[in-house]
């Protein structure tokens, strides 16, 4: 005999309800499972912090796929080509190039001092990870520098009117033209690269020792925005280059004047109290307001952190530069923020992170610890700490968020409170390269842990 079936019928208001009560059983048990959380059950001291950044997380392989997609992405938007200005048609044989030919644009410059960073930034990052694509980055676009420069050489010893695209490395204008790139240049050299770049670093080394204005004591200087002005980035613009050349001809003078240059600048612009730089100075006023921008004492720390590099050990000057350098490095400690980025103006923190400034601190801590003239126990924490900021800045493009434009001399702090940011600005992906190389070597050659929640280097 079969049964009648029978239907059961739940409203959804049911299961509604039924929701309900399983979130408030689950939310009631949460609030009991909290409240028998004391210091006499729990190791409170191990709860896991809620970091903005992937805190503690650094490894080499994370590093590496950062600077591949960087690389990736410049590889896409640098072309290394001539084309016709007004027909756009490429131009394959130099013979061709004229008044008329111009670099295909795309998202960046060749030929600006953030390239020059870029390329150096680029030979560090295949000298750690090994992946020689990132040596062949610089050496692709340096060898089609050195060809323009041949080639427009000849035509203009016949025409000097004629315009070239390449007229800021022929005839440089300020210091940004020439150091930069010119030290990239030597790189190269040591790093294989054996195309005719010899003229051009000579060009360049000519204007910095010789046509540069410079103040009656010998410190470089600008004429603009104001006369007789030191702006604290052309430490950067020329120091770096001297001390390549010193370094690959041997002759003290260039590292005499790079020396010099550096306690010229630091006798005006080191501020001893806060341990930091002022940005920048004008011969004649007798105090002034002090603004720290971020971009410019990176640059100064680069600058110490290159020159010490290839500064011999013998150099009278050395020990002074190392005071600077390591006053400069607890200066900078000091102002870091929670995130591992610091601030555009490094005293205010009221004004917004920036990060070629971080990641131009992220490289100069990592290389001076693997260089030794840091202790890795107590600056290795905040340089990987540096390096996890810098990291949430790279998109999935590669592209590098969060930099300063190009900016100028100002003596109010509006000006660098309000500087816009642009994953266009060139400023941040040398910095990001260099940072990431030297990160990768410092993790190659010191290991940490995470104890009681704190990165700590114990080896």
């Amino acid at each position: 005999m079969q049964l009648p079936s029978v239907r059961l019928f739940i409203s959804p208001g049911y299961f509604t309800l039924l929701a309900l009560f399983l979130l408030f059983i689950n939310f009631t048990g949460n609030l009991r499972a909290q409240e028998i959380i004391n210091d006499s059950n729990t190791p409170l001291h191990l709860i896991q912090p809620d970091y903005s950044v992937p805190y503690g997380e650094v490894s080499k392989n994370n590093v590496q796929e950062i600077l591949l997609r960087v690389k990736n992405y410049l590889e896409q938007v640098t072309p290394a080509v001539l084309e016709d200005k007004n027909s756009g048609e490429i131009i394959n044989d130099l013979e061709k190039a004229n008044e008329k030919s111009i670099i295909k644009k795309g998202d960046f410059r060749l030929l600006s001092y953030e390239w020059g960073v870029v390329y150096a930034g680029m030979l560090a990052a295949s000298e750690a990870t090994g992946d020689e694509s990132f040596r062949d980055y610089t050496f692709t676009r340096l060898t089609f520098l050195a060809d323009l420069y041949t080639h427009y050489s000849k035509i203009q010893s016949k025409n000097m009117d004629l315009e070239t695209p390449i007229d800021r490395v022929m005839f440089p204008h300020a210091l940004d033209d020439a150091g930069a790139i010119c030290a990239a240049m030597i790189k190269s050299q040591h790093n294989g690269l054996s195309v005719g770049l010899d003229k051009m670093i000579d060009n360049y080394i000519d204007f910095i020792m010789n046509q540069q204005f410079k103040l009656e004591d010998g410190t470089l200087a600008r004429n603009r925005p104001l006369d007789h002005t030191l702006w604290l980035d052309d430490l950067f613009m020329s120091v770096p280059a001297l001390a390549q050349m010193g370094n690959t001809t041997g002759e003290a003078k260039y590292f005499d004047e790079a020396v010099k240059q550096v306690l010229l600048f630091s006798k005006r612009m080191f501020n001893w109290e806060k341990k930091i730089y002022m940005h920048g100075w004008v011969e004649g006023s007798k105090n002034f307001p002090q603004y720290h921008w971020g971009r410019a004492n990176g640059w100064a720390f680069m600058t110490l952190v290159e020159l010490l590099d290839v500064l011999p050990e013998s150099h009278p000057g050395r020990e002074k530069i190392m005071e600077h350098f390591l006053a400069l490095a607890e200066g900078l400690a000091s102002y870091q923020s929670n995130t591992g980025l610091w601030h555009q103006l490094l005293d205010r923190k009221d004004s917004y992170l920036e990060t070629s400034a971080t990641a131009i601190y992220t490289y100069g801590f990592a290389k001076a610890i693997n260089r030794g003239w840091l202790d890795y126990r107590v600056f290795g924490p905040l340089t990987i700490l540096a390096w996890s900021g810098v990291s949430t800045k790279v998109n999935i493009k590669g592209q590098v968020e969060g930099t300063c434009v190009g900016t100028g001399m100002g003596f109010d702090p509006a000006f660098y409170f309000h500087r816009p940011i642009s994953v266009y600005a060139a400023h941040g992906y040398g910095p990001v390269l260099l940072a990431g190389a030297e990160v990768y070597k410092l993790l190659e050659n010191h290991s940490y842990e995470i104890n009681e929640t704190a990165v700590q280097f114990l080896e």
